[in-house]
């Protein structure tokens, strides 16, 4: 186990030294929800709780905050890693297949994801659960409607996935929400490796293609340092929010 320092250092969380690891995406993931005091989020696959942590960190007075994970391990170090933090997570072992009973009838204002990014016949990992963390069990389409079925009418869905798979999420949004994607590409000049989707249950707006967030500044990693840009380190260091 290691101990791991986000958003500048206020987030103290655990993690499994070999295994699934988070890095910067369930950041990303959190600084996208555009979730307000007083509303209730629920985390599909919260994993260690970090993406669940770096909201609570930056959106206070929170009515409520749930996770659902499919690792017993992982859902265990999300409620060590709440505690530690002194964050209020309730945290459900279960799957988008087999949502926990205490949240069948639930509904929340905002639901975030980060489903794996890898198909199910992708070759498999060598740990177990690095393995069920990036290889999928249940299509991202499966993600989808999980994440609109807990969501209050007008509530927003929130997925960060690879960019490769944004056909496949589209459509399994269309005629149900409206959708907006965000871009987010490693160097200026590279083509998006990932993108972050923010959905609104049952609105009819226009879909919306937002100019791209650039991770690293300059055309090629150059030394042993980070290289984030002004507005990928406002997010990463300093827990600001990202506008989708």
């Amino acid at each position: 186990m290691t101990e791991d320092r986000f958003l500048g250092g206020r987030l103290s969380v655990l993690q499994p030294r070999a295994g699934y690891r988070a890095a910067t995406d369930p950041v990303f993931l959190a600084a996208a929800v555009p979730a307000r005091a007083g509303q209730a989020v629920l985390d599909l696959g919260c994993g260690a709780g970090v993406a669940s942590l770096c909201l609570a960190a930056r959106v206070g007075g929170l009515a409520r905050l749930a996770g659902v994970e499919i690792q017993p391990a992982y859902a265990a170090l999300a409620r060590e890693n709440a505690a530690r933090n002194g964050v209020s997570i309730e945290v459900f072992d279960g799957d988008v297949t087999r949502m926990p009973p205490e949240l069948r009838t639930a509904q929340f204002d905002h639901v975030m994801a980060n489903p794996p990014y890898f198909a199910h016949d992708t070759p498999p990992a060598g740990d177990g659960g690095r393995d069920t963390a990036l290889r999928e069990s249940a299509p991202v389409g499966a993600w989808v409607d999980a994440g609109l079925r807990r969501l209050r009418p007008g509530g927003h869905f929130t997925l960060i996935h690879r960019a490769e798979r944004l056909p496949a999420i589209l459509a399994a949004l269309d005629g149900r929400a409206a959708s907006a994607v965000l871009p987010l590409i490693a160097r200026a000049g590279r083509d998006a490796g990932r993108i972050i989707v923010l959905a609104r249950k049952g609105a009819r707006a226009p879909f919306r293609l937002c100019a791209p967030l650039i991770v690293h500044a300059g055309a090629a990693h150059t030394g042993d340092h980070e290289d984030f840009t002004t507005a990928a380190q406002a997010v990463l260091r300093d827990g600001a929010a990202l506008a989708v």
